[in-house]
């Protein structure tokens, strides 16, 4: 193979490593701002299904973010040695586990879900869980917020 082609193929594999990891953000902040626009006292069924699909959509992107995060620091980013010394790298990965540990009381509680909307019956909400639901989905929505402009203050070398 000509060393045109496979440097070709490498950038190419680049580039869509990270447009799926970027459109991961996209999905995980999506899909949390769904939940916390349709979270409501009195879901319909339909309602409630939904937020538990925006719940599963979030789960992927996370778990797909996750990967081509690593993806990009060992294979496609400026190298292992770049990210791992680096401080805000450590923040960032930090804030992500934060918001994904986060994230497990909802989504359990969604989980919990499926067996009463498996028999019709709707989940019982108080005005306490979801203002509960709200404040966390608030501070998911900050941390995924933070990720990315950790990430682009570290691209720029800051944090070296």
């Amino acid at each position: 193979m000509p060393f045109g082609f496979v440097f070709e193929l490498k950038a190419l594999n680049s580039a869509l490593v990270a447009y799926v990891h970027y459109l991961s953000i996209l999905l995980c902040f999506g899909a949390l701002i769904f939940e916390r626009l349709s979270l409501k006292v009195e879901l319909s069924r339909k309602e409630a299904i939904s937020i538990i699909v925006a719940d599963v959509i979030y789960g992927l992107a996370g778990v797909m973010l996750i990967i081509t995060g690593i993806m990009r620091v060992r294979y496609f980013g400026q190298g292992a040695e770049f990210y791992v010394h680096n401080p805000l790298f450590w923040l960032k990965v930090a804030l992500y586990i934060a918001v994904g540990l986060l994230s497990l009381y909802p989504t359990i509680t969604y989980i919990l879900w499926a067996i009463p909307i498996s028999k019709n019956n709707l989940p019982n909400l108080t005005l306490e869980l979801v203002k509960r639901f709200r404040m966390i989905l608030n501070i998911e929505l900050l941390g995924f917020s933070l990720i990315p402009l950790l990430a682009t203050i570290m691209a720029r070398g800051i944090g070296l």
